[in-house]
C-alpha cells in the first residue's frame, strides 16, 4: 500500500489532532468485530474542519493521478467513503456514485447509486481499511457492474496483513494517506502515547485478533 511520507505524517498529525483517532493503551476499545485494540479510528470527523477535510480532498486527488490516472468515475464505499468520494469527485470534475454495503430490500433493490456503464473506469475511495473485507465487497460490486477498477485511495490503513493478503489476491492496487507506522511515528513525536506504550502497540499489531483476551 503506498504512501507519501511527507503527507501521512501530517494527515496522521490532523487525525490525532482533531481525536479523529483515539490512542488508548490502558483502556481499550472494543470494535464492532468484537477485537480488543489501543486505537480507535473515526474519520468522518474530519469532514467537520474545513482545512483538514480541503488537505484530504488535494492528498487523495494528487495520489489518484499520480497512482491511477484519472478514471471515467469515482466510486465511495458507504458509509465513510461517501463524502470524501464527493469532494474528490467534485474536484476532479468527475461522475460519482457510492456503494452500499448490501442490497437495498426495496425499491430498485440497488447496490450501486448513481449512473455508472460497463466499461467504465472507477477509482474507489475508502475512509478507513481494517481487514478489508467490506472494502473489497465494494470493489467486486463495481467488477459486477462491468467497471475496471484501477485501485481504491483510503485516508488510514491499520497495515494487518490480512488486509494485504486479500487486496492481493483481488488485484486490486491501493494507495493510503497515512497508516499506522506514521501514525505512531507522529504520536511518539508529538507527545500522544509515551515510549514505554510502544510494545504494548506492537503485541496488539501482532495479533490484533487475540490481543487483550
Amino acid at each position: 500500500m503506498k504512501l507519501n511520507e511527507e503527507s501521512a505524517l501530517k494527515v496522521a498529525e490532523f487525525l490525532l489532532q482533531i481525536k479523529a483517532i483515539k490512542l488508548e493503551v490502558t483502556n481499550p476499545f472494543t470494535w464492532a468485530s468484537g477485537w480488543k485494540s489501543p486505537i480507535y479510528c473515526d474519520n468522518r470527523k474530519t469532514l467537520s474542519y474545513p482545512t483538514i477535510r480541503t488537505y484530504i480532498r488535494q492528498q487523495f486527488v494528487k495520489a489518484i493521478n499520480e497512482e491511477f490516472g484519472v478514471p471515467d468515475v469515482i466510486a465511495g464505499v458507504a458509509t465513510g467513503g461517501v463524502p470524501h468520494g464527493v469532494l474528490v469527485a467534485q474536484e476532479m470534475g468527475l461522475p460519482f456514485v457510492y456503494v452500499r454495503q448490501s442490497e437495498k430490500s426495496h425499491g430498485l433493490e440497488n447496490k450501486i447509486e448513481g449512473v455508472i456503464e460497463s466499461g467504465q473506469s472507477v477509482v474507489v475511495i475508502e475512509d478507513l481499511i481494517s481487514t478489508g473485507g467490506s472494502s473489497l465487497k465494494a470493489v467486486e460490486a463495481l467488477k459486477n457492474a462491468g467497471c475496471e477498477v484501477k485501485g481504491m485511495a483510503a485516508i488510514f490503513t491499520y497495515g494487518f496483513d490480512v488486509a494485504d493478503a486479500v487486496f492481493n489476491k483481488a488485484k486490486c492496487a491501493v494507495v493510503t494517506l497515512s497508516n499506522y507506522e506514521k501514525l505512531i511515528e507522529q504520536a511518539v513525536k508529538n507527545g500522544y502515547v509515551k515510549e514505554n506504550d510502544l510494545n504494548t502497540l506492537a503485541k496488539w499489531r501482532e495479533n490484533p485478533d487475540k490481543w487483550g483476551k
